[in-house]
């Protein structure tokens, strides 16, 4: 694994923003759309939003913030396995704080997109992409 140095490490953090950006209005289009457009409560249309904003993230982050030749199947398995842990909770909390609590709902939204986007980097980067960053073909070529 090639060490990365301060400006390889800022670079990645700001393309990893950039990328749960475009992420984030995925998820927040579509919870908005399914939260709008029909009667669901909060946890379905919270779930379906997730997916799909996973589904993109993934493949953008491991393509070009990573840069991992990485197995697909293998990386996504872990990432699946984060969202095990945090779609439960977030799903049990969210729920929460706007049913019982009363919270608005599209805070709770944005409250729990960054605490996924700060606790999903961390994740990506020690422990799915830890020894394959810098090893896919988009890497290779700026070598």
């Amino acid at each position: 694994m090639a060490k990365l140095t301060k400006r390889d490490n800022i670079i990645q953090a700001v393309k990893f923003t950039l990328f749960s950006i475009s992420a984030g209005v995925i998820q927040a289009a579509s919870f908005a759309l399914l939260h709008e457009l029909t009667d669901l409560p909060y946890w379905p249309a919270y779930l379906t939003a997730l997916v799909l904003s996973v589904l993109w993230n993934f493949t953008l982050n491991r393509s070009f913030t990573f840069k991992s030749a990485a197995n697909v199947p293998v990386a996504m398995a872990k990432v699946f396995g984060f969202y095990c842990v945090f779609t439960p909770l977030s799903t049990w909390w969210g729920d929460y704080l706007t049913e019982t609590a009363g919270w608005p709902d599209y805070l709770v939204l944005a409250g729990t997109m960054i605490i996924n986007f700060i606790t999903e980097f961390l994740f990506c980067r020690f422990v799915v992409y830890r020894n394959t960053i810098n090893t896919n073909k988009w890497a290779n070529r700026q070598k």
